[in-house]
């Protein structure tokens, strides 16, 4: 991985199985299990998103194999909450389905490919969901971005990182030769070490070097140019007077 990648076609991946809305089920089951995916994106036309299935849209077929079909609808009209209800009568309707459009969620929630790694990781965290499918501007699919993807930027070496923090922040935050600052980068936790003119910059700094993709944490050990050095460990200053 050459630079910093910042948004989703940095990291999705391009090539991706997809299914129409006559699939069914079996042939759902078996080419998430040919791809080794979780979920599929149902297109249709020249290949517009129009939803997407998953593992959790098939499993109430086997969640209530051995129920009575009409003893559930009843029971969940009458308990539980409201939210509660509605999901279990969903997953009872999705037991009863054999194609992709009767089990797909619709509309598919999706991902611009110019989004940012941190928005499409959010989008995932606040939906729940393990993958998203990357569209253009009419919705066309174009690849699909999972958790795994999103994590690819932690595989960065600490040597990339430094190169960039010093290339791109301390450069220009603390530019020689009023500030000296060495950048240190261990399992990706970036240590800023030196000396600057302008320690109120140093939060800025912060928010920067977080900001780089890869890293893990940050940690500072600077002080601002001119002020008296700390003393050695186990010594003291003295001052004698007159």
């Amino acid at each position: 991985m050459h630079g910093t990648p910042h948004i989703v076609s940095d990291v999705m991946t391009h090539t991706v199985a997809a299914i129409g809305r006559r699939a069914t089920f079996k042939e759902i089951v078996r080419l998430m299990q040919d791809w080794n995916v979780s979920a599929l994106p149902v297109i249709e036309g020249e290949g517009r998103v129009v939803g997407l299935v998953s593992e959790a849209d098939l499993l109430p077929k086997e969640e209530f194999r051995d129920s009575d079909p009409d003893l559930p609808r009843s029971r969940l009209s009458s308990t539980g909450t409201p939210t509660t209800r509605l999901r279990r009568l969903s997953d009872l309707a999705k037991a009863d389905a054999v194609t992709a459009e009767e089990l797909m969620t619709s509309p598919a929630l999706t991902v611009r490919p110019d989004a940012t790694l941190a928005q499409a990781a959010r989008t995932m965290a606040r939906a729940k969901v393990k993958r998203l499918p990357v569209v253009d501007a009419v919705g066309l699919l174009e690849g699909v971005v999972s958790r795994a993807d999103l994590l690819k930027v932690f595989l960065r070496t600490d040597e990339e990182i430094a190169e960039e923090v010093r290339r791109e922040m301390v450069s220009y935050l603390f530019p020689l030769p009023n500030s000296s600052v060495r950048v240190e980068v261990r399992d990706g936790v970036v240590r800023l070490v030196g000396r600057v003119h302008d320690t109120s910059l140093i939060p800025v700094a912060a928010r920067l070097v977080r900001a780089v993709e890869g890293v893990v944490d940050v940690d500072f050990d600077l002080t601002r140019n001119g002020a008296p050095k700390k003393a050695p460990t186990g010594h003291t200053e003295s001052v004698d007077s007159a």
